[in-house]
């Protein structure tokens, strides 16, 4: 057992981005798994589930919001407006703090094998502070995004962004970690590479991954982009050097094509064509120093929103059960409908 034998009080969260079709059915299954687990004693009773609706524009909110009323030890967060995965698994993280001995993320379209939360608990009961989900393989997935996802975890190998391969956020944490994960401040939120810079032990645990059954991903390919900048940004600034080396090999290039030309006018009757020369060097040089730029842009639009200390995102209400509210969570038992300050 965690925490000096004691069953864990477990949290698990759940982002929720437009998933009108298949929200309430995972949730069900989640609390069919709570249950379970709670009736074999391997989580605490009041352990419960926080499903973070990242502003959705269809009727998920409405949903969940019926759906809370009406279960006990579910907690529904509703951010004002889309803030993204990575800062919805923040703001259930940052919740589930308040009271919890560790908690889970999970993605709500179950594609995810709830099948070893019981594992992960064990593994946490053994002493590991933090255990990583990892996936098999790819098979579910389609061709594009088997591409994408490859095409992810190249970006963040070259540029020397920790990561781990076939890693989605599928993943447990114990108090201890929580609370030192809450305690970093930045605003470009990339989860994966800072549950690495927490330290604690670690374990690993393999699964398989199941096909969607309703909707489609909401993680689009410039998502996942944005993703990869976020990562390597936050975590690296190997680009800053590529830029310098670049722009030696140019400068060597430049140098020897120099003594180049100088040897055909001097010593040969040869003719160097003059606009190839010129323009070609040009246009490259030209290329070059506005890949440079953008690279440059990206770490100074980060210093940029660092320094505003904006809030990294807004919560517009929290709603609980009655039932949940008088066992569970004693902070709100004046209103079903709380909203923090985070």
């Amino acid at each position: 057992m965690g925490g000096g034998g004691k069953i864990p009080l477990m949290a698990l969260i759940v982002p929720c981005y437009n998933e009108e079709n298949l929200i309430i059915e995972s949730l069900k299954t989640l609390q069919n798994k709570l249950f379970e687990l709670k009736n074999s004693k391997l989580i605490a009773p009041e352990s419960y589930i926080i499903c973070v609706d990242d502003g959705s524009a269809d009727k998920s909110f409405l949903l969940l919001q019926d759906y809370a009323k009406n279960t006990p030890y579910c907690t529904i967060i509703k951010l004002t407006k889309n803030y993204g995965h990575q800062k919805a698994l923040l703001a259930g993280l940052k919740y589930a703090n308040k009271r919890c001995d560790c908690c889970i993320t999970i993605d709500c379209d179950l594609q995810q094998d709830i099948e070893k939360i019981p594992e992960f608990i064990d593994k946490y009961n053994q002493g590991s502070e933090i255990v990583i989900g990892i996936r098999n393989d790819r098979k579910s997935d389609g061709i594009f995004k088997k591409f994408s996802a490859l095409s992810f975890y190249h970006i963040m190998k070259i540029f020397g962004t920790p990561i781990i391969p076939n890693h989605a956020d599928y993943r447990l944490l114990g108090s201890k970690a929580l609370k030192k994960l809450i305690k970093f401040k930045e605003s470009n939120i990339f989860l994966r590479g800072l549950i690495l810079e927490l330290g604690f032990k670690t374990d690993y645990l393999y699964f398989d991954v199941k096909p969607r059954t309703l909707g489609i991903s909401k993680y689009s390919l410039s998502k996942m982009l944005s993703l990869a900048i976020d990562g390597v940004t936050s975590f690296s600034t190997r680009p800053l050097h590529l830029i310098s080396i670049i722009g030696i090999l140019i400068f060597i290039i430049s140098f020897l094509l120099g003594i180049y030309s100088l040897y055909i006018a001097l010593f040969t009757n040869q003719i160097i064509p003059g606009w190839a020369s010129i323009a070609l060097p040009l246009y490259f040089l030209g290329g070059v120093q506005l890949l440079a730029m953008g690279v440059i842009g990206e770490y100074i639009g980060k210093i940029y929103s660092e320094t505003k200390h904006r809030p990294l995102y807004l919560i517009e209400s929290v709603i609980q059960n009655k039932k949940n509210l008088e066992n569970s969570n004693p902070i709100h038992k004046k209103s079903s409908i709380a909203t923090p300050k985070e």
